[in-house]
């Protein structure tokens, strides 16, 4: 029987792209530490560089 498909909090999302952000480990490295797929962990990335500037910026003005 299949388990069910895990749900990760934004939070846990965040620290792992970070970690991948740095550029000290592997995409592999991580994927493994945090025990989610390489995929995933490229995925997370990739968001996490794309919305990095409305971090620090607030809409018009």
């Amino acid at each position: 029987m299949k388990s069910k498909r895990g749900r990760h909090d934004p939070e846990f999302k965040a620290r792992v792209a970070l970690e991948a952000l740095k550029g000290v480990k592997t995409i592999q490295e991580i994927a493994k530490e945090f025990d989610v797929h390489p995929v995933q962990v490229s995925e997370w990335k990739k968001t996490m560089a794309q919305n990095a500037a409305s971090a620090f910026g607030g809409g018009a003005g």
